[in-house]
């Protein structure tokens, strides 16, 4: 027995009316999915699933499964570390979850013949033998709130969305609150830009409203290019009707009657569910002309990257949009005042946008209620290395390092020794193992040389050579700088030539003094932000990790003695 979903039976919505009662219809439906006689079986699909074989799995259950179970393709719920997994739900019981299923598991895991491969029960009482997911050590620290929805809602289901809250916020904003009360809210949360610029989105939306000229855009930034930085391609995959209405929730508000979404090209999975959620809401008539009766307009665009990295700045990204090279430029104008066809736009990251719906519905102030006092809010985070798990996890904003690597990664991956940690992607330098009691957060870590940026961390052990690992993030920001203003365009490639210089055993410790020098006229004289923390990485590593500098330039890094047996 397949799912039968009723979304090619749903018609537009002409009023709040018809809103109010698709919602009690949709919610019906998933209580009935989750409390009737059937069996449900949920297979997680994402990008990471996809690689390690969870299509097979799939098709799998639907060729074994199909006639006896409710078969469901979910999007992966940030736990890589156990795909594929599957979810089964029998008459009576809570959904369990299995992980690192092969197809030849499928039958005997849903006759439950395979508790061994059972992670946890998806609700807070474990059943039998098998513990609930929450005290898992990855989950159990965790505070889900944009996230919730990840491996429990089939991603393409617009049904499945708003039965799980989907366009409550954007109804509210439609119906119920003033473009005024609603920017109060979204002030009052505090809520800052989680793209790593960290600027409050209340004060960006209240300058957007208040432009003299029209039309304005609305832009949600989702182009990652960042090594380790997977978050927004996650959300993407899981949730896509959650980003799609924090979008359409600041147009009404900031007086926008366009938005768009810039995307990644490299995130074809993502681009794919979030253009089908883009055409259901569109079908419904929460996108277009007289929106639900309201007499307001809001159109919708999804536009593609090509895979620059620089088109994440605000300014290239609208370059890019407008169809031209994507480069930045000098500021101001603020976007807010000049953007996109020179028009007014308020640009902000996707996790920033997902957080818009719940601020929206359940008030400013319970938004600030979490995190610190300067940063509020959860963060989404990811992380690449050797650590016991992998994954996209969200905690709230405060939580030590050291409690986020060793208690929710689960530590080193037996074998590896910790060194370090590069924070802020390609745009700050390392931590070692004294800083990682310091809180996560906008402004604690930048104390000490890193930043949180996108949240994305890369944790390096004792075989990794910090002369090479900076030489690689130096080349990142080389071959991805747009090559408009002279000091990035020339300051970089000088550093990576002056790395490969010490790496083969050529350089001198005034090597060491000119990087110092040259990543200072970088870092003052570059025109964007890519080439204002270009050096960073690499000047950090210089601070924390010096004997291994001077051994590289004494040495070299390729083919050289270990620094424990070299002399001084």
């Amino acid at each position: 027995m397949v799912n039968a979903p009723m979304d090619s039976r749903l018609t537009r919505l002409e009023s709040r009316e018809d809103f109010l009662e698709l919602r009690a219809r949709a919610q019906s439906r998933w209580q009935n999915l989750w409390e009737g006689g059937q069996t449900v079986v949920s297979v997680g699909i994402g990008s990471s699933s996809i690689a390690k074989g969870a299509l097979t799995v799939l098709d799998t259950c639907r060729a074994e499964l199909g006639n006896v179970a409710t078969i469901r393709e979910v999007s992966g719920n940030g736990a890589f570390w156990m795909e594929p997994w599957i979810e089964v739900r029998r008459p009576g019981e809570p959904p369990v979850v299995y992980g690192q299923i092969e197809p030849t598991d499928v039958v005997a895991v849903f006759n439950g013949e395979c508790d061994d491969l059972a992670v946890g029960v998806r609700g807070d009482t474990p059943l039998g033998n098998i513990p609930s997911l929450n005290e898992h050590p990855f989950f159990k620290d965790q505070l889900q709130v944009i996230s919730r929805n990840a491996g429990v809602i089939e991603p393409d289901s617009i049904e499945d969305a708003i039965a799980r809250g989907a366009y409550d916020g954007y109804f509210k904003v439609l119906f119920e609150l003033s473009a005024e009360e609603a920017i109060a809210e979204v002030t009052a949360a505090n809520v800052r830009g989680r793209g790593g610029g960290g600027f409050p989105a209340g004060i960006k939306w209240e300058s957007g409203r208040k432009a003299r000229v029209t039309e304005r855009y609305v832009v949600c930034n989702s182009h990652e290019g960042e090594p380790n930085v997977y978050k927004d391609r996650h959300l993407h995959e899981c949730d896509p009707h959650r980003i799609l209405e924090g979008i359409l929730i600041a147009c009404i508000v900031c007086g926008a009657e366009r938005g768009y979404n810039y995307i990644g090209g490299e995130y074809p999975l993502a681009i794919r569910r979030f253009r089908q959620a883009v055409a259901d809401a569109e079908r419904l008539g929460l996108i277009g002309k007289n929106v639900l009766g309201t007499g307001k307009n809001v159109a919708f665009r999804v536009r593609t990257g090509g895979g620059a990295y620089i088109c994440g700045e605000a300014s290239a990204m609208m370059f890019s949009i407008m169809g031209v090279r994507g480069q930045p430029r000098t500021k101001p104008p603020r976007s807010v005042e000049e953007g996109l066809w020179k028009r007014p736009t308020i640009a902000n990251n996707t996790e920033t946008l997902a957080n818009i719906p719940d601020i929206i519905v359940n008030g400013g102030e319970w938004f600030a209620g979490l995190g610190t006092e300067s940063s509020k809010g959860t963060k989404l985070m990811t992380v690449q290395g050797p650590l016991a798990r992998h994954g996209v996890v969200e905690v709230e904003m405060g939580m030590t390092l050291r409690q986020l690597l060793d208690n929710v990664f689960g530590g080193m991956a037996e074998g590896y020794t910790f060194k370090g940690v590069q924070t802020g992607g390609v745009s700050a330098g390392p931590l070692t193992d004294q800083h990682l009691d310091i809180p996560v957060d906008f402004d604690s870590l930048g104390d000490v040389g890193g930043m949180l940026g996108s949240g994305g961390w890369v944790i390096f052990d004792e075989s990794v050579n910090v002369v090479d690992f900076a030489r690689y993030l130096t080349a990142f920001n080389r071959y991805e700088s747009c090559s408009k203003c002279v000091p990035c365009r020339l300051g970089n490639p000088a550093l990576v030539e002056i790395l490969d210089r010490i790496r083969f055993g050529r350089g001198t410790m005034d090597d060491l003094t000119l990087i110092q020098r040259t990543s200072k006229h970088i870092i003052e004289l570059s025109l964007c932000g890519l080439g204002q923390v270009a050096p960073v990485p690499l000047l950090g590593m210089m601070e924390h990790f010096p004997d291994e500098f001077a051994h590289a330039v004494k040495y070299g890094t390729v083919a050289a003695p270990p620094l424990s047996l070299a002399a001084d």
